[in-house]
C-alpha cells in the first residue's frame, strides 16, 4: 500500500497530459537512440511535432492504417527498437485489436501502445470517436499490461515504467485537462494502487478523470461526517487485488468510477474479486450503451460521472439518503 496526501483541489489549475507525454517521449529518445515513434497521420493529435522535428528518422507515420501501424510497431521490437504506437484512442484499439492481441501481447513484444484522447474527450463528435470499451477489450488480452495515469506526473511515470518494461503495454494519455493529484516523488510501481486518502466508512476507487472528482466528493463527505479512502488505480490490469481486499475488509461499501463503459472495465474486475473472495456492496458509474454527441464535460455530467455523482454513489453505498447532496 502506498499513501499519499492529496492535495486541495478547489479552483486548482488543469493540464492536457499530451503535453508532458510528449516532453517526456523525447526525453526517452534523447537517451536512447531505439525509443521510436509510430503513428497513423495523428502527429498534430498525438502532440508530436515536436518530436518529428528534433527525430524525423524516427517517427514512421503510416497513414491512416491503424492495423498495419500496429503491426510495424511490433516488427520495430521484433528487431530490437522500442516502439511508441501512438494514435486516437477508439482507432488504435478498435481497428487494431487483432495485431494488438497476436503481434504484440502473444508474441510478448515490448510495444507501448498509447491511446490518445480516451474516454469522451472527443465529445462533439460523437459514438464513432468515443473510446469508452478500450479498458473492456484490452483487459481481455492475456499478457497485456493497460494503465490510466491519473495527471501531469502519472503519465510522465507510466512511459517510464512501460519503456523499462519487458512486455507489451497499453496506455491511456488523457486528453480532458485535469489537475494533479499526485506529485513526481509518489510511487508507480507495477500492478499497484495508491491511497490518495484514507478513510474508514466508504472507498472511492478511480482512474483517469475521476480520481480529482473523487477527491472533492471525498472532502464533502468528509464535512457530512463521512470518512472516506479514495484509491488511485492507474494499473486496471493487472489490478491491485491487495489493496482492493483491504478496501473491502476495512471499509463498508466500494464506489468505482471510471469514464469507460460498465461492461468489462475496471468496475467490472472489482466486481468479479470482491464477489469471489470479500463480497462488500458496490457501486459502479460509468458509461451505459453508446454515449451520446455533446461536450466532453457534458457527457461526464450526463453519466454521473462528476464529483455530485460519486457523492451520491457514495452515500447510497453506505444506505445513506441523497437529501445531504
Amino acid at each position: 500500500m502506498t499513501e499519499t496526501h492529496a492535495p486541495v483541489l478547489t479552483d486548482a489549475p488543469v493540464y492536457d497530459c499530451r503535453t508532458v507525454f510528449a516532453e517526456e517521449l523525447a526525453a526517452l529518445a534523447r537517451e536512447d537512440e531505439r525509443v521510436v515513434v509510430v503513428c497513423n497521420d495523428s502527429v498534430g493529435s498525438s502532440n508530436l511535432v515536436g518530436f518529428r522535428e528534433e527525430f524525423p528518422d524516427r517517427l514512421i507515420n503510416v497513414g491512416i492504417a491503424e492495423q498495419n501501424m500496429v503491426g510495424v510497431g511490433a516488427g520495430l521490437a521484433n528487431a530490437g527498437l522500442v516502439p511508441f504506437v501512438s494514435a486516437a484512442g477508439p482507432f488504435l484499439t478498435g481497428r487494431a485489436l487483432e495485431q494488438i492481441k497476436a503481434d504484440c501481447a502473444y508474441s510478448g513484444f515490448r510495444v507501448i501502445l498509447c491511446g490518445q484522447s480516451p474516454g469522451m474527450a472527443y465529445g462533439e463528435l460523437g459514438p464513432t470517436h468515443h473510446s469508452v470499451e478500450d479498458l473492456s477489450w484490452l483487459r481481455a488480452v492475456a499478457g497485456l499490461t493497460v494503465v490510466v495515469p491519473a495527471d501531469r506526473a502519472q503519465t510522465r511515470a507510466a512511459l517510464r515504467w512501460a519503456y523499462a518494461h519487458d512486455g507489451p503495454s497499453y496506455l491511456r494519455i488523457p486528453r480532458f485537462k485535469v489537475p494533479d493529484v499526485t506529485t513526481p516523488d509518489t510511487p508507480f510501481a507495477h500492478g499497484r494502487a495508491q491511497v490518495l486518502r484514507e478513510g474508514d466508512d466508504v472507498t472511492l476507487v478511480a482512474i483517469g478523470t475521476l480520481v480529482s472528482r473523487a477527491l472533492t466528493a471525498a472532502e464533502r463527505l468528509a464535512a457530512e461526517g463521512i470518512s472516506a479512502r479514495v484509491l488511485n488505480v492507474p494499473f486496471v490490469d493487472p489490478l491491485d487485488t491487495d489493496e482492493i481486499r483491504r478496501a473491502a475488509e476495512e471499509t463498508r461499501g466500494l464506489v468505482v468510477a471510471e469514464e469507460a463503459t460498465l461492461s468489462g472495465g475496471l468496475g467490472t474486475a472489482i466486481a468479479s474479486f470482491t464477489g469471489q473472495h470479500r463480497p462488500v456492496p458496490l457501486r459502479l458509474l460509468g458509461v451505459t450503451g453508446f454515449a451520446p454527441t455533446g461536450s466532453a464535460e457534458g457527457l461526464l455530467e450526463h453519466f454521473g460521472l462528476t464529483a455530485d455523482g460519486v457523492h451520491r454513489a457514495a452515500r447510497d453505498v453506505l444506505g445513506l439518503s441523497s437529501s445531504a447532496s
